[in-house]
């Protein structure tokens, strides 16, 4: 009889109940031989994956690796989680692209070549796609290999340090940049790239930054599954020089610091020698296995999203009166880009705040009597009560206010995050989490201080989604959302973690989509980024979530107000 127990994941196994269908798979992506675009180094790529959403004939972008620099050969830790479906043929679609500056616009980087191929051809075995490129024939332009592996239910998350000693010294002038690699071995005997640490320049004892996780990534809940550390002397031109390597277990890991986690480091090509006994030693610092919880976890023990909204009332907008301003008001009819992003996005934060009270902010406007100009007032027009009662409330008291202000300017965001991270400052305790809707048409004014407020803010419980209407020049906010590169403010100071998430709103306009599809569409590629956002905040605290609330609530009918015709 055939033994099928090493093709079974952990924690899958519930005698006396049903299997579902339904698996999540995990992705890993390595392409060989790719284009050089580059003219003094090599290029430095990211695989970009997108998949046709079930009754969509369009493919939508899912997940983007890290870009690895100098490499036309590069194995992305990145992975893509996913459902696996038998029953649907899922469509995959990957684009590979050179990184040539921070921005996330794909069109400004250089194409390397794109394949497509479906879930179920790669579920069995690793496939090898020839990358195509319009400008080139086929079978120039590399491959990619994406193999596929079946995720247990294990959600523990591990915490790890390393240190070594005595590492060979691979550099002309005496040392060494040394880094991490961690590999879980596959059937056949084939490894995937599941961490990397960073490199430490110019030094043969390193110690290397504390790192998390999850343990299904690491080995997929098989304690006893064999993993390969590689350590590697890095080079900034891509041909990174072994030092050496071991192996490990998460059994042998989880028995702490020690002699049992003292680690030779062994060079396959030194090994025969009769002098040679190893390159180095990796020592563990630190072990903590711990239950990682999810965003619904927090949700069903009671946090609360909460959320304000912040509206951009400059003078750049344009005349109200005119049909052309970005605040026209249309009464009973097409609403505005500004009406468009508070529904789409509120009405699906408004699921998860049980009072429907929304504070709404404004700024850049001269209010009355005296005209005064005002960066932070209440939009509903009351001196110390700025909320609306659900989003129904945010629309009127929006066209309220357009009536009763007047268009004016700078465009300042940092007193708006200020007065956010004020609040947040007083729930720390994981009983809330704010999400700060900042809707403005214009470039910012006060960068400066704007970086220094959200710098400051990111170890608070706010997210911030900026949303750009209009067709002003954008290029600057991309510095504001830390996808790529965590934001910095001037005097050095670097953010705790990425909390902006900007999208300008003609991204969709421009797709031929109508505005009640632009909106929805809005909505889900601004709210995308929050579960990840919040789970982090809550990690960086430790906050644990309380038990579920069992008590039946009451669900209220749409609200009428919102049902305007888009």
């Amino acid at each position: 009889m055939a033994d099928f127990s090493a093709s079974a994941p952990m924690g899958t196994f519930q005698p006396g109940t049903a299997a579902a269908a339904t698996s999540i798979v995990e992705l890993s992506m390595a392409a060989r031989n790719l284009l050089d675009m580059d003219t003094f180094s090599k290029s430095d790529p990211i695989c970009v994956v997108s998949t046709k959403l079930f009754g969509s004939q369009n493919y939508t972008e899912i997940k983007r690796t890290e870009c690895i620099d100098n490499n036309l050969n590069p194995e992305w830790v990145t992975k893509v989680q996913m459902k696996y479906m038998f029953e649907e043929q899922q469509q995959l679609k990957f684009d590979v692209y050179d990184m040539d500056s921070n921005t996330r616009d794909l069109s400004q980087h250089d194409f390397l070549g794109s394949c497509t191929v479906t879930l179920g051809q790669v579920v069995s075995t690793p496939a090898v796609l020839d990358l195509v490129h319009p400008k080139y024939n086929k079978g120039t332009c590399g491959s990619l290999i994406v193999s596929c592996e079946e995720l247990s239910t294990c959600k523990d998350e591990l915490q790890l340090q390393f240190l070594a000693k005595k590492l060979d010294k691979k550099d002309w002038f005496g040392s060494s940049d040394p880094f991490l690699r961690f590999n879980r071995t596959n059937e056949g005997g084939t490894y995937t790239v599941v961490h990397q640490t960073e490199h430490i320049n110019n030094n043969c004892n390193p110690m290397w930054k504390k790192f998390t996780i999850p343990v299904r990534t690491l080995c997929n809940g098989d304690l006893d599954r064999n993993l390969k550390v590689e350590c590697f002397d890095h080079n900034m031109n891509g041909n990174h020089a072994l030092i050496g390597e071991f192996f490990i277990t998460v059994r042998q890991l989880l028995e702490g610091a020690g002699p049992a986690n003292e680690h030779p480091c062994i060079n396959p090509k030194k090994k025969s020698k009769k002098s040679y006994k190893n390159s180095g030693v990796v020592h563990l610092v630190l072990v903590d296995m711990y239950k990682s919880y999810s965003f619904l976890d927090y949700i069903r023990g009671g946090t609360e999203l909460a959320a304000t909204i912040s509206i951009d009332f400059t003078g750049s907008n344009g005349n109200p009166r005119d049909p052309n301003s970005l605040h026209y008001i249309q009464y009973g009819g097409k609403l505005n880009q500004y009406e468009q992003a508070i529904k789409s996005v509120g009405e699906i934060i408004e699921d998860y705040d049980s009072d429907k009270l929304f504070p709404v902010l404004g700024f850049g406007a001269r209010l009355p009597p005296r005209g005064d100009v005002s960066h932070l007032f209440y939009v509903n027009g009351h001196p110390d009560n700025p909320y609306c009662e659900r989003i129904g409330g945010v629309l009127s008291a929006y066209k309220g206010c357009i009536s009763r202000v007047q268009l004016y300017g700078p465009t300042n965001f940092a007193p708006t995050v200020n007065h956010m991270a004020g609040i947040a400052r007083e729930f720390v305790d994981g009983s809330q989490y704010f999400i700060l809707l900042i809707i403005t048409d214009g470039i910012i004014t006060d960068m400066p201080q704007t970086k220094k407020a959200i710098v400051d803010a990111s170890t608070l419980p706010l997210s911030i989604i900026i949303v750009g209407v209009g067709n002003a020049d954008f290029d600057a906010m991309d510095e504001l959302d830390g996808d790529d590169v965590r934001l910095t403010t001037p005097d050095g100071k670097m953010a705790a973690r990425d909390i902006v998430q900007f999208v300008p709103f003609r991204n969709f306009l421009k797709r031929g989509m109508n505005s009640q599809s632009a909106g929805l569409h809005l909505a889900k590629e601004v709210l995308a980024e929050i579960p990840d956002q919040f789970i982090g905040f809550m990690k960086a605290n430790r906050i644990v979530p309380k038990p579920p609330i069992n008590n039946p609530t009451r669900i209220e009918p749409p609200d009428p107000e919102t049902t305007i015709i888009a």
